[in-house]
């Protein structure tokens, strides 16, 4: 199944093009569902037609969803749930005891289980995931690390605690303040169906990101950082989609100067990015329900099948050059002085402004120093010496 992320800075059009990029897809004979992985959903309102959290048609080869991260706990996470809401007063008010139990990442995590189940079911071809703003997204891709971290680590010494205390616990007549082992269980079931979505997100055959900009410099600014962003975390970008693009018919007059400004953000958008360029004009009235996006969909497309990979880089790649072993990423609009390099054991652990990752190294690279980092635009070089 091909998954077609669609990211960028709020406002900018994400939820509109990912729709338009479905419904063009469908043209294309794909089976397409899209999920909406925003906290704050609007496929409804762009399709002008309800849409919830269970997958529903909404054109010819078309279905939508809205993932909502309490109705996903309800379904999939219930021994967890019972567990934290054992700890919480008896009296304590229902809403209340929500909030707590929706704990920082979970809407990241119920993202990731959402395009696991797409691509179980069988039922899709294409998946497009209309993500959250930026800092978000760069949030579900950091939180398979995260968790995979957690699950070496401390997971196992948590599970033998407990079940050295459960015992001793019951007998003082608070059993319920340690986790059952279908609490554990659970928690083993969410690290392989969130190691299962990290493998399809990797894959550059099967995953890509679609970064959606407008011309303007606040706007150009951050998506270079969402894109360095995706590179570090290996997630392939294949095209930016520039969105609300002044008409020609707009071109003189009052717009004048605002056209100039587009232009100059516009030479720079084509500089930034060593990927597919696609554009689509700000329509003349505001892109709701299926023919009108489906419209934008071709006029943003054209013959291409949106559904096929448009670039076929990698952004990171191991290869030799001059007799040297080099890992290779692309990071356009970042400075040396935002990176920092360590090698620790068998990871090499990367910072990037406000972005950490910790890639783990093929054998070969094991014991192996960093000789060099060099920043040449657009591509950090970290070079290993010779084993």
């Amino acid at each position: 199944m091909r998954v077609l992320l669609h990211t960028g800075k709020g406002g900018v059009g994400k939820t509109t093009l990912a729709l338009a990029t479905a419904l063009v897809a469908a043209e294309h004979g794909h089976r397409v569902c899209v999920l909406s992985t925003d906290p704050a959903h609007s496929l409804a309102d762009a399709l002008a037609v309800p849409v919830g959290s269970d997958m529903k048609r909404v054109a010819d080869g078309v279905f939508a969803r809205e993932v909502r991260a309490q109705t996903e706990l309800d379904r999939a996470w219930a021994p967890v749930q019972a567990w934290l809401r054992a700890l919480i007063r008896e009296d304590a008010d229902e809403l209340v005891a929500e909030e707590l139990l929706a704990f920082p990442g979970i809407e990241e995590l119920m993202a990731l289980r959402a395009i696991r189940e797409a691509e179980a079911s069988g039922a899709f071809d294409t998946c497009v995931v209309d993500c959250a703003p930026t800092g978000s997204t760069m949030r579900l891709l950091r939180f398979p690390d995260a968790l995979r971290i957690f699950m070496t680590q401390f997971f196992e010494m948590e599970r033998r605690g407990a079940r050295v205390l459960r015992p001793v616990v019951r007998g003082l007549g608070g059993g319920g303040l340690v986790p059952e082992e279908d609490f554990f269980d659970a928690f083993e079931r969410l690290y392989e169906e969130i190691d299962d979505v990290q493998r399809i997100l990797l894959d550059g055959e099967r995953t890509s990101a679609r970064l959606v900009v407008n011309p303007t410099r606040v706007v150009v600014d951050e998506t270079r950082r969402s894109f360095a962003y995706l590179s570090l975390y290996g997630v392939a970008t294949d095209a930016v989609l520039v969105n609300r693009l002044l008409p020609e018919a707009a071109a003189g007059g009052y717009f004048k100067s605002w056209r100039a400004r587009e232009e100059e953000e516009l030479a720079a958008i084509e500089q930034s990015f060593p990927v597919p360029i696609r554009r689509v004009s700000l329509r003349a009235k505001e892109v709701l329900g299926v023919p009108a996006l489906r419209a934008l969909g071709r006029d943003l497309f054209g013959t291409l099948d949106p559904a096929e990979r448009l670039h076929a880089g990698r952004p990171l790649r191991i290869r030799r050059a001059g007799g040297k072993t080099r890992l290779e990423i692309d990071l356009p609009g970042i400075s040396k002085e935002e990176i920092d390099v360590v090698v620790k054991g068998a990871d090499l652990h990367l910072r990037v402004r406000d972005g950490r990752r910790s890639v783990h190294l093929p054998d070969s690279l094991v014991g192996r120093a960093v000789e060099r980092v060099r920043l040449r635009e657009p591509t950090l070089e970290i070079s290993f010496t010779d084993g």
